[in-house]
């Protein structure tokens, strides 16, 4: 029999301010302009803030107020003609860095500044404009290939050649492969492809177009003179006993080569000259940077902590528009309010997500003092719980406002979650962190003697003389992480 139940339950749910809230401050510096960009694109009441002053404020609740209180200004579109007379001086505005028809007023320290393309002619082109930059590896061979007479086809293969290779200049896929993946007619063989990579590899620097490091180094070795000392060890080395010379087994290459301990040394020392990586020689296609959230200075024997003006856009509500829209008849059940409503909440959100930052970045920077005045020997372990408690906020909020956010310092741009280093016990009882031993670490190491290098069982155990409980392997980890080599590999003849 059907029937008819009532129950009652509780449930949380987030609300599309609270979740829009959420999903700003998670957001990296970067994204965040990208997300205000199209909001002002496509929200008819939200506009460029074109005005020059740098007192520009939002508004925003007090951190006494409630958060869904909306201040005076933020009432103003619904309060009718006579309030908006009588309170029109307030408006919603948010600084604004990310716009490319923006005043120069907005250009930080250490922010990107976007360049537009004018005419030379034009008064006041910045001179940097005419600026050539420098080509990429893939700029370069073809500018180099076109000096050759080829026909279509050849010079079709060589041009698919040169976009195979990657940013070092190495061509990773087999020529099967390659060869499957182009569609000509005839169909392309690994001979034409074979060809054509001979000619790419002759185009520029010696060593492009390689398909491994020993056939990189081989091809630098052949364009030198053949009166170069040590030339022809040289090649042997690199073509058959490359893992041998990287362990320094100066005994068994001398064997296996035939020769002197003297033309031993002179091909070793010549095949460390050699390029590596020589497309790295050129410039790259796109620049990989970070724009830092928040800039902290020494002012008055005190570190400050500020919002980096390049991250901040300016945007407001557009003050006629909104006029206009609560004069309307039925503006309330207008689709419109909605749109309204959403630039209110972007903009309040938006401050709340700096407010948040700068308030973390405080915090880090009061626990952390010792790193800014003494470097990274001197940071103290600090997990997120630490801040969150200080703040009074949950530790997820805490994890979004550190999470791909950066802060520029004096020694250097750092990650926010670079401040927040593992705990490790001490003999004493008390506790370091792991980003300090690093630093002890890089210290031990290069202070060592390169004719008898330090070894992870003695690096753990200096480390112990000095308090600091570290396993050999936590050691190996972390000698790792810092991209240095093991101590064979660091031995110097």
């Amino acid at each position: 029999m059907p029937s008819i139940e009532l129950r009652t339950r509780q449930s949380l749910a987030l609300t599309p301010r609270l979740q829009q809230s959420v999903r700003l401050l998670q957001l990296s510096a970067l994204e965040f302009q990208q997300e205000l960009r199209t909001a002002l694109d496509t929200n008819p009441f939200l506009e460029y803030d074109s005005s020059e002053t740098e007192d520009v404020a939002l508004a925003s609740t007090t951190p006494g107020e409630d958060a869904g209180a909306l201040p005076a200004a933020d009432t103003l579109a619904a309060a009718g003609p006579d309030r908006q007379q009588a309170e029109g001086a307030g408006t919603e505005t948010l600084d604004s860095a990310g716009q490319d028809d923006m005043p120069a007023d907005f250009s930080g320290d250490y922010g990107s500044r976007s360049s537009t393309r004018q005419n030379g002619d034009a008064d006041g082109s910045d001179p940097a404009d005419w600026a050539r930059s420098q080509p990429t590896l893939r700029e370069q061979l073809h500018d180099a290939l076109r000096l050759y007479r080829l026909d279509d086809r050849d010079r079709a293969v060589a041009r698919f050649i040169i976009e195979a290779l990657d940013d070092d200049g190495y061509l990773r896929q087999s020529l099967a492969d390659l060869a499957d993946s182009v569609d000509l007619e005839p169909e392309l063989t690994e001979e034409e492809l074979l060809v054509a990579l001979r000619l790419v590899q002759s185009l520029d620097r010696p060593g492009l177009g390689a398909r491994s490091l020993s056939e990189c180094l081989a091809l630098q070795i052949n364009a030198l003179s053949a009166s170069t000392p040590g030339r022809d060890v040289a090649r042997q080395i690199a073509e058959h006993h490359l893992e041998r010379l990287a362990r320094r087994e100066q005994a068994e290459l001398q064997k296996q080569i035939g020769c002197s301990a003297e033309e031993l040394r002179v091909a070793c020392a010549l095949v460390r000259k050699l390029d590596p990586k020589p497309g790295n020689c050129y410039g790259r296609a796109e620049d990989n940077y970070v724009v830092p959230d928040v800039i902290v200075r020494q002012a008055r024997n005190k570190w400050v902590v500020s919002i980096n003006p390049a991250v901040q856009p300016r945007a407001r509500i557009h003050r006629m528009y909104a006029q206009l829209f609560a004069q309307s008849a039925g503006a309330s059940r207008s689709p419109l309010a909605q749109q309204l409503q959403e630039a209110r909440w972007l903009i309040r959100n938006a401050q709340q997500r700096f407010d948040t930052i700068q308030r973390v970045a405080e915090c880090i920077v009061a626990h952390q003092k010792a790193f800014f005045q003494y470097g990274e020997i001197a940071l103290k372990p600090m997990v997120l719980r630490d801040v969150a408690d200080e703040l009074g906020l949950h530790e997820s909020t805490i994890s979004r406002a550190t999470g791909n956010k950066y802060m520029a310092t004096p020694r250097g741009i750092f990650e926010f979650k670079h401040f927040f280093p593992r705990e490790l016990g001490t003999e004493s009882g008390g506790t370091c962190s792991a980003a300090a031993v690093r630093a002890l670490l890089k210290e031990m190491i290069a202070a060592e003697n390169t004719r008898d290098p330090l070894s992870d069982v003695t690096l753990a155990k200096m480390l112990a003389d000095q308090g600091v409980l570290v396993a050999r392997r936590t050691v190996a980890k972390y000698r790792h992480l810092m991209k240095v080599p093991p101590a064979e590999l660091r031995r110097q003849l």
